[in-house]
């Protein structure tokens, strides 16, 4: 499943830009892999993030990932659902799952990302 709406990094992050606002999550291929969430970390609004660089952690039975920003920008508002419910993830990761929203600092930096048939040809290929 992969919504035509939205950009994706090779880290199977993805992000949904509305005006200047970018809404981060990841996808369903990542939470597949990732297996049953139970724990995930993620920056105060205020913080700032980095293109590619760690913006959190999610931990689930299998493993503990980091997750990566797909565009820099000022975290405006945190999932605050996740900390009672972090198994959204995995339920509804384009959904009710998002982490963090953040006013974008170069909205170029979204033409850099995969668009849904790049990130199709990269799952396919994983």
């Amino acid at each position: 499943m992969v919504p035509g709406d939205l950009r994706y990094t090779k880290d199977h992050e993805w992000v949904r830009v509305e005006g200047d606002t970018a809404t981060i999550g990841v996808t369903d291929f990542a939470a597949g892999q990732l297996g049953d969430v139970v724990f995930v970390d993620l920056p105060a609004a205020g913080k700032t993030v980095e293109q590619f660089a760690t913006f959190g952690v999610v931990e689930s039975v299998k493993a503990v990932s980091d997750l990566y920003a797909p565009v820099s920008g000022e975290v405006v508002e945190v999932n605050s659902e996740l900390a009672g419910n972090p198994e959204l993830v995995n339920s509804d990761p384009f959904g009710a799952g998002w982490m963090i929203k953040v006013r974008l600092g170069d909205a170029g930096q979204v033409d850099g990302l995969l668009d849904p048939a790049g990130y199709e040809q990269l799952t396919a290929e994983g």
